[in-house]
């Protein structure tokens, strides 16, 4: 194998580590979305609500 061939598969591997690593981030802040997005509509309060407008993340009440 010449050394330009040796050269350009190392590069391919950093590329494919890199991809990797950026889609592994991707799809950990999506999740992160998802899940603070579930936990906001069954009325779990994972943060400080004091973004948030009156009654958003709160309990529904049905009965009425």
């Amino acid at each position: 194998m010449d050394m330009m061939a040796m050269v350009s598969s190392v590069l391919a591997m950093q590329a494919g580590g890199l991809q990797s690593q950026i889609q592994t981030s991707i799809i950990k802040q999506n999740n992160d979305a998802e899940r603070f997005a579930v936990q906001m509509l069954l009325g779990r309060q994972t943060s400080s609500p004091a973004n948030l407008g009156p009654g958003v993340g709160g309990n529904l009440d049905i009965t009425a």
